[in-house]
């Protein structure tokens, strides 16, 4: 097949790591022609291009193309999208986030592409949003939805938001999980006291990890009230805070405030590959993020033998069972989250149980050969 994915900017992310990992298996595993068609890779959360080529995925900047919403911009990038289109040919176009979303189906619609697909990662409107932002963006989805053939959600969580609020018929959805090298994380134990070592973390301690861009709505101020309730009666507890963003000075401010400076340690920014043994170098993993399609860091903790804290939000509860994976924590609960976390400090014998569940409930359904078949499979029955 012939086959272009459009993506907004290939920064460190999971609906990026998802689509690098999509054009790599269509090429390698399938032996089809991809092109990667993005905007710059700009922005603090680093940037994939180099990986992406590394890959052997080629890829086409479109310069116009940003997250930000610009008339003249944007009328730029449709045409260029236009222009990429037509000389690539394709039979299949794949877009993926809300920018390149939009413009992408609008661009393949018009073109008369035989199969337009799109991959919704995380709904672009939310409850977080402003009743006007929010209506706005609804909008453009349902305009987009019509020019598609159909619509991948990475969980069943995110095609229930869309169907309810009238983006698109629930026949045009099909769920297919995001995808990802399983493998790393599976043999990373391997990796864990020379990390635990170069962090400074000594053999009696806990260490709860939080792998997310320090941004807004991702609740790292959350887990700093949770920790501070713990302090006291859990003397072993500490916290890794993987990634970075422009929240990461008020964050050390407020860990400054709580006296618990020497329970912190940030990584900063880190390439996707360094993950897996992170993960490795704590006991378990908690995700506060107020909204998310499905967070990758969920099963890539399980696979790693760790288990999971989660905000039940969006996907994560297909991840995250109470008593069987981890435990799921009402948002903005830090109570509650703060007893969670305790629970599985305290009881080796229940991380483990809890983690191998887990992990055998996501070594394939997370495979990317997996995900990459299944939207193959798609395309397909597309273009019958």
């Amino acid at each position: 097949m012939r086959i272009a994915h459009i993506i907004t900017r290939l920064i460190l992310g999971g609906a990026q790591e998802n689509t690098i990992l999509n054009c790599q298996g269509l090429i390698q595993d399938h032996g089809d022609d991809v092109v990667l068609i993005t905007g710059p890779g700009l922005g603090p959360e680093g940037s994939l291009e180099e990986d992406a080529r590394r890959r052997g995925i080629p890829l086409r900047i479109v310069p116009a193309m940003r997250r930000a919403i610009h008339p003249w911009r944007d009328a730029a990038t449709l045409r260029e999208l236009k222009a990429a289109i037509r000389e690539f040919r394709p039979e299949v176009v794949h877009t993926h986030s809300g920018k390149a979303g939009l413009l992408g189906r609008y661009a393949a619609w018009q073109l008369n592409v035989p199969a337009i697909v799109h991959t919704v990662h995380g709904a672009p409107f939310h409850a977080y949003q402003s009743w006007a932002a929010r209506e706005f963006f609804r909008r453009c989805e349902m305009f987009a939805a019509k020019r598609c053939h159909a619509i991948i959600s990475v969980a069943d969580a995110m095609t229930d938001q869309l169907v309810s609020a009238g983006v698109a018929p629930r026949e045009k959805f099909t769920t297919i999980y995001s995808g990802m090298e399983v493998e790393p994380f599976l043999v990373a134990e391997q990796h864990r006291q020379r990390v635990r070592r170069e962090l400074g973390f000594d053999d009696q301690h806990i260490v709860v990890g939080q792998i997310a861009r320090l941004f807004h709505l991702k609740g790292h101020a959350d887990l700093i009230a949770a920790a501070e309730k713990l302090a006291g009666d859990h003397a072993q507890l500490r916290f890794l805070l993987v990634g970075d963003g422009i929240l990461r000075a008020e964050l050390e401010a407020s860990i400054d405030r709580a006296g618990l400076r020497d329970r912190f340690r940030f990584t900063g920014l880190v390439p996707p590959s360094r993950i897996p043994e992170l993960i490795a170098a704590t006991d378990l993993a908690v995700h506060t993020s107020y909204r998310e399609g499905l967070a990758r860091v969920l099963p890539q903790a399980l696979l790693a033998g760790r288990p999971v804290v989660s905000y039940n939000i969006d996907g994560a509860r297909e991840v995250v069972v109470n008593n069987e994976t981890g435990y799921l924590v009402a948002p903005r609960d830090a109570c509650g989250l703060a007893a969670a976390i305790a629970k599985l400090a305290t009881d080796a014998d229940l991380r483990h149980r809890l983690a191998a569940t887990g992990r055998e409930r996501c070594r394939e359904r997370f495979d990317h050969h997996t995900m990459t078949k299944r939207i193959r499979e798609l395309y397909q029955s597309l273009l019958v």
